[in-house]
């Protein structure tokens, strides 16, 4: 080869290394970051070591499948911390492209248009198909008729039941199908002072008051838009007296949560995520071993249901987002795919939002693992049939402020009023005067 073509020859290979070097550049230039926002720890405040395992796994098979994106999320962000970061993010202009959105915050983010309305992604989504998710998970990321976010994982409230207090009662565990009335006479044989001291010192109930009866008879505290109250609806005052029943049988003595963690109190209504944490291994030593207990639904009332009310933890997509579509990607994978929504039953506290997955062999497989041998976890479609049929918390953006003046004021009522029917007309006139402002 003479000298002119090993020249050229070198010069040539010189070109292509550059150009591909250059084109490498070009390509690592152009790997996209997705932005995530999660907090660490249990959305319902239960022990969780496992916070990002879920997470982790979902992203490993998410950048897998997009080879030129990268997945970023800060850890170490504490629930109770969550919200003052997001919002510093969202006044810097840099809040995340896929985010958890805390209950506290969903109804202002949907009001001041921090989420994007997900509807016009679902409908052109083959593989999005709403009945595979709970109708009151799906129903907790709506506003206004729109769905603003998506559940991830969903939580029922159950009735905790002191088997061993009942025992000793000469009493059984009620069914699911029970009722107040059933409620009532059980409270009412198991209040005593058994020491003779003068004070009561074993209890009917710890927790329940007007809002889980009024969840279980069937009735609603405002109408859809927000701008009424319905708070003397027959429903309504009802559930609010049987309260005042409830309560009355613990005379003028406040119950405590220690009362019940010592094994003094027959019931107490509390997220299944609790039942999960303290019914399995290593949380179990830690808590309720002094007695033997285990969850129902809460009671019917008068004119309603075993009802209860329905937690859900959800996820949107930012409304300036760049990235529509592989946010869109992330967050389906995060609630569509079966293996990270079966992780929840491995890795957290809470409850698939896909029925399919909930209802699994796999699923109750993994929930008895950690039982005891002389225990049998709660049946998945009883859960299943109380995350279906619970309630949804009303979506407006005054509903915080509203709920708490009237929690406030029926507290009251509960405790020393006589005037029920004419203290609610009242309320719900002021309460209405509060919407409509």
């Amino acid at each position: 080869m003479s000298g002119k073509k090993k020249i050229g020859l070198l010069l040539g290979l010189c070109l292509a290394a550059a150009l591909s070097a250059g084109i490498y550049g070009y390509l690592q230039s152009r790997v996209k970051v997705l932005e995530v926002g999660i907090f660490a720890g249990s959305n319902w405040d239960v022990a969780n070591a496992n916070s990002y395992v879920i997470i982790d796994k979902a992203v490993e098979k998410f950048e897998a499948a997009h080879k030129n994106v990268k997945v970023h999320y800060y850890s170490g962000i504490r629930k109770e911390n969550y919200s003052e970061w997001f919002s510093r993010q969202l006044l810097q202009g840099k809040e995340p492209d896929v985010f958890m959105v805390l209950g506290e915050d969903f109804n202002q983010f949907a009001e001041i248009g921090v989420m994007k309305d997900l509807e016009p992604l679902m409908a052109k989504d083959p593989e999005f198909d709403e009945g595979s998710y709970y109708s009151t998970a799906l129903g907790a990321g709506q506003y206004k008729g729109r769905q603003y976010a998506l559940p991830y994982e969903t939580v029922p409230t159950l009735m905790f039941v002191n088997k061993s207090l009942l025992n000793r009662e000469g009493l059984s565990v009620p069914d699911n199908d029970w009722t107040w009335e059933d409620l009532y006479r059980i409270c009412r044989r198991v209040t005593k002072d058994k020491d003779g001291d003068g004070l009561l010192d074993q209890f009917g109930t710890y927790n329940y008051g007007w809002m889980e009866a009024l969840y279980s008879n069937g009735a609603k505290l405002f109408n859809e838009n927000g701008t009424e109250s319905y708070l003397n609806d027959e429903k309504v005052t009802e559930a609010v007296r049987f309260a005042r029943q409830i309560a009355a049988l613990n005379g003028m003595q406040k119950v405590t949560r220690d009362d019940f963690d010592s094994g003094s109190v027959a019931f107490m209504p509390l997220p299944f995520t609790e039942y999960r944490t303290y019914k399995t291994y290593p949380y179990k030593i830690k808590k309720y071993t002094k007695f033997q207990w285990d969850c129902i639904t809460l009671p019917a009332g008068k004119e309603g249901d075993n009802t209860s009310v329905i937690d859900t933890l959800l996820m949107g997509i930012s409304n300036h987002t760049e990235q529509e579509q592989l946010a869109w990607e992330f967050l389906k994978l995060l609630i569509l795919d079966e293996e990270i929504q079966m992780d929840l039953f491995r890795y957290s506290q809470g409850v698939s939002v896909l029925k399919e997955v909930t209802c699994s062999q796999e699923a109750e497989e993994i929930l008895q693992a950690d039982m005891e041998k002389n225990e049998k976890f709660i049946d998945n479609a009883l859960v299943s049939d109380v995350i279906e049929n619970g309630v949804v918390t009303p979506k407006f953006l005054k509903y915080a402020d509203a709920v708490a003046m009237a929690d406030n004021e029926i507290d009251r009522i509960v405790e020393d009023d006589d005037n029920i029917d004419n203290s609610m007309r009242i309320l719900q006139r002021q309460i209405s005067a509060y919407l409509r402002r």
